[in-house]
């Protein structure tokens, strides 16, 4: 779908509420596969091949490095449906062991001036049993998926193990790897759990459960110094990986936050980098490393490779851009890495401290 296009739509959609909109889109998605000719057409014209960019990682092949972030995909309903948007893997979730309806309404927020969104969320999704009854059915999909998983609201953080452990143990056979995600600003207590404790005592359970790769995604809200401690212990108890970052609570950024829930988009570009920069100073040759946060072009996506990024994920920019974007950033991507002369993205993952 060209820009032009998708602005006559984002017209229609930006005059609803946000979440009747994303309703919507995500009706559309879950339609798509009904009408198979449709689909092949739109892939072709927004799925980005090229050999400079397929990477094989946990037994899985990235066909580009581009993914989808959690919180779109709530409860795994569009998972068919990504690639037609251009996107080389997806992460569904959070998902959490019991449905749970989030957090009261209203609880999302377009920040168009800022091209930024304001979540409050608060894990709202179907639950476990509904998730992986979708899983169940993608057993011939050869698409790589992640699950994020969550503590429920209601959890006490003393109690927080049982959740995850419960989670692991559903989904340890299912998808290429799954997220511990403890850095949403929308659950009670749970950044809290980004504590050395905690995630030794998580991930040394979770090696003992499944071999699917366990990331630690972790917020920008703290030092660059405490991130690479943290992400450390993670490393060392047994994470295959880590995501930067999740949404920030820096209400500063901008006059039109609200003084709840997390800020994405352009808003966290800046903060988002300069944390995953000293992230992946410490750690690009030590374990993979995900992207996220505020990308809307290949060259944003190109420095977070540089400075140590897999793999990037886009979500928010996707709602003020369109799937367009996503098609750019992969052929962007290939531009770039010719420019400098790489035969491959592997070569220039962590270039900057090469």
């Amino acid at each position: 779908m060209s820009l032009i296009a998708y602005n006559n739509i984002k017209k229609i959609l930006f005059k609803l509420n946000p979440e009747t909109a994303h309703s919507i889109a995500g009706l559309g998605l879950r339609m798509l596969p009904q009408c198979k000719p449709l689909m092949r057409y739109i892939k072709n014209q927004n799925f980005v091949t090229h050999a400079m960019l397929k990477q094989e990682m946990w037994g899985a092949t990235f066909l580009n490095p581009v993914g989808l972030g959690a919180g779109f995909d709530k409860d795994g309903q569009y998972i068919v449906s990504m690639p037609t948007l251009g996107f080389g893997f997806t992460e569904i979730g959070t998902v959490t062991p019991e449905p749970q309806e989030g957090n009261p309404k209203p609880r999302l927020f377009r920040l168009i001036e800022d091209q930024s969104i304001q979540n409050a969320m608060g894990f709202n999704n179907k639950g476990a049993y509904y998730m992986l009854h979708r899983l169940k059915k993608l057993y011939f999909l050869d698409y790589p998926i992640g699950i994020n998983i969550g503590k429920n609201k209601l959890t006490p953080d003393d109690e927080a193990l049982s959740d995850y452990e419960k989670l692991l143990r559903m989904f340890g056979e299912y998808g290429d790897y799954i997220v511990i995600n403890i850095s949403s600003p929308n659950t009670p207590g749970l950044r809290d759990l980004q504590n050395e404790t905690f995630i030794t005592t998580l991930f040394e359970l979770a090696k003992g459960i499944t071999d699917k790769p366990i990331l630690l995604k972790i917020a920008p809200d703290m030092t660059p110094a405490d991130a690479i401690d943290i992400s450390k212990v993670a490393i060392k108890a047994g994470a295959s990986g880590i995501i930067a970052t999740n949404t920030t609570i820096d209400y500063s950024l901008t006059k039109h936050a609200k003084d709840f829930g997390g800020i994405s988009g352009s808003l966290l570009t800046e903060k988002s980098y300069e944390l995953f920069r000293e992230l992946g100073r410490e750690l690009h040759d030590k374990t993979t490393l995900i992207s996220v946060g505020g990308i809307d072009s290949a060259e944003e996506a190109y420095k977070r490779i540089k400075a140590g990024a897999t793999f990037v994920q886009v979500y928010s920019m996707l709602i003020y851009k369109g799937p367009a974007l996503i098609k750019e950033i992969n052929e962007g991507i290939v531009e770039l890495l010719q420019a400098d002369g790489y035969s491959h993205i592997s070569e220039a993952i962590g270039a900057d401290w090469k």
